[in-house]
């Protein structure tokens, strides 16, 4: 700013004392003369001109209207959120089979409308659209939601995410069981987090008690959760998360429409229709 407003000082006395700088006759000045005393006006109008704008445009910005700044921020989203579901689009209808090859899914397997749903067991928004998306399956038996699971949250994440990805071997529905046990109920407590060093070995304790209650084999789940299978599907939810700028949790693929947060019930039946 202090250096916008010193330029402006030096431009206006280049305007108005510019001509000063060449020696002529006064009563017959040369044509070199004049030429570069309008040259020299030009580039000052042209200096005031920017610093004035300079000056000017983030004063109009932030007290004359800055409503504006939002409408440009809008339309960044916007245009952003379009590059994205464009991306979404193209990648979807080529490689939806392999998105759900290793997948957990939810509700009817054979559905012709698929939600996909980057969450994190951990995660209390995910927990909060994991129940919008169970009262979506419970009205239409035309959707089917694909779980990614993205294991963000280290030790409090990793053995929910493989446990449930692991639990598709055994079926869907077993795996839809535990996802709903381990969204609905606390699978660590604050005598859990005392000692961080053993947080992983509670939490997937916890887990193993849980997978038990909705009559998994824990033994072969153990076995899996460290097998080909869910190493395969955990990376190719970090893949696709790296693709599609996937940040944080939940993050949503209805149809072809890409929709970052924890929405609600009637946003997803409208992005459904």
């Amino acid at each position: 700013m202090i250096w916008t407003i010193l330029l402006l000082v030096l431009a206006i006395a280049l305007f108005m004392f510019g001509g000063m700088l060449f020696k002529h006759d006064s009563k017959k000045p040369s044509a070199c003369a004049m030429m570069a005393k309008k040259f020299v006006k030009l580039v000052a109008i042209v200096l005031v001109t920017g610093c004035v704008t300079r000056l000017f445009v983030p004063y109009y910005l932030t007290s004359v209207n800055p409503a504006i700044l939002q409408e440009m921020a809008n339309g960044m989203q916007a245009q952003e959120n379009e590059d994205k579901n464009k991306l979404v689009r193209s990648y979807v209808r080529s490689n939806a089979d392999k998105m759900m090859a290793d997948a957990p899914i939810l509700g009817n397997v054979d559905a012709k409308n698929t939600i996909f749903i980057w969450t994190d067991f951990s995660c209390p928004y995910c927990r909060r659209v994991h129940g919008e998306l169970e009262r979506v399956l419970a009205d239409r038996d035309d959707v089917r939601v694909v779980l990614k699971n993205f294991s963000i949250h280290g030790p409090l994440s990793d053995a929910p995410a493989k446990a449930v990805i692991a639990a598709k071997i055994q079926g869907n529905d077993k795996a839809a069981a535990l996802a709903s046990k381990l969204m609905t109920n606390e699978f660590y407590s604050q005598e859990d987090m005392a000692d961080q060093s053993k947080i992983g070995e509670k939490v997937e304790a916890n887990v193993m008690n849980f997978a038990a209650e909705v009559g998994l084999d824990t033994a072969k789940l153990a076995e899996d959760m460290n097998g080909e299978v869910v190493s395969r599907e955990l990376a190719n939810v970090r893949e696709l998360a790296q693709l599609f700028k996937i940040n944080g949790t939940p993050f949503l693929i209805i149809g072809e429409s890409a929709f970052p947060g924890a929405i609600p019930y009637d946003q997803i039946i409208n992005a459904l229709n």
